[in-house]
């Protein structure tokens, strides 16, 4: 998350983050109210937040979130006077602006460093989609089914779609332990979303999903998405 009343700002933290793309810009905020509605819904795992805003600043926004819930916290502000205050809330890293790019790149090694292979574990938990308010976060959980759509995979959630691009074959290796099955060369499915199963007179067979819809099971699918769901099901 990134948080700073002023658009350019918050456009040269982008710019910053772009070469690393193991970090995802979940959401912007320009000011500490909207991080403070934010936080619950974006649960971002680093915020890069202004000392000065509108209303709230960066550290009465820190004053004001329950301890378990602050995420880890990189200041970047024009005044190098309050790097003690920062490092008193126990900030991660203190930037001046402008920030160089070398020493942005010593900020986001000691990040990777930190967060380690856990936030990797959890992030294969959800998968962040675009749209045109911004960035979206899917919890897998959440997510009926998916489809192949040119180079992109189509995310079907609550009777709602989003496009990813990232092709079904390397979402598949993402989510595969999550209890999603191939149905046929174009779709995977969330086993747990499964109703029931039936047959077709092509001799496929349809799943049908709690949500409602129906996705086709391949003859050649056929064997192994019948075993894959009987056991997510325990039987």
């Amino acid at each position: 998350m990134i948080a700073d009343d002023e658009p350019a700002a918050r456009r040269g933290v982008q710019q910053l983050l772009a070469p690393y793309p193991e970090f995802i810009v979940a959401s912007e905020c320009r000011d500490g109210r909207a991080v403070l509605a934010a936080m619950d819904i974006v649960k971002p795992h680093v915020l890069f937040l202004d000392v000065q805003m509108p209303e709230l600043g960066g550290f009465e926004v820190i004053r004001q979130l329950p301890p378990e819930t602050v995420p880890i916290v990189v200041f970047l502000t024009a005044f190098d006077q309050f790097a003690i205050n920062a490092f008193e809330v126990e900030a991660h890293d203190y930037l001046v602006k402008p920030v160089s790019e070398a020493r942005f790149a010593a900020t986001i090694k000691r990040l990777v460093k930190r967060l380690g292979a856990g936030v990797a574990a959890e992030r294969e938990q959800a998968i962040v989609v675009s749209t045109a308010r911004g960035a979206l976060v899917l919890p897998l959980g959440d997510i009926d089914w998916m489809e192949a759509s040119d180079n992109y995979a189509r995310l079907w959630t609550a009777g709602r779609s989003y496009l990813l691009r990232e092709s079904l074959a390397d979402l598949e290796q993402r989510v595969s332990a999550h209890g999603f099955a191939r149905a046929h060369r174009g779709a995977l499915v969330r086993l747990d979303g499964v109703r029931a199963l039936q047959g077709s007179v092509s001799g496929d067979l349809v799943a049908i999903l709690v949500c409602g819809a129906r996705v086709r099971v391949s003859r050649r699918r056929r064997s192994a998405f019948t075993v894959a769901l009987r056991a997510r099901c325990g039987e």
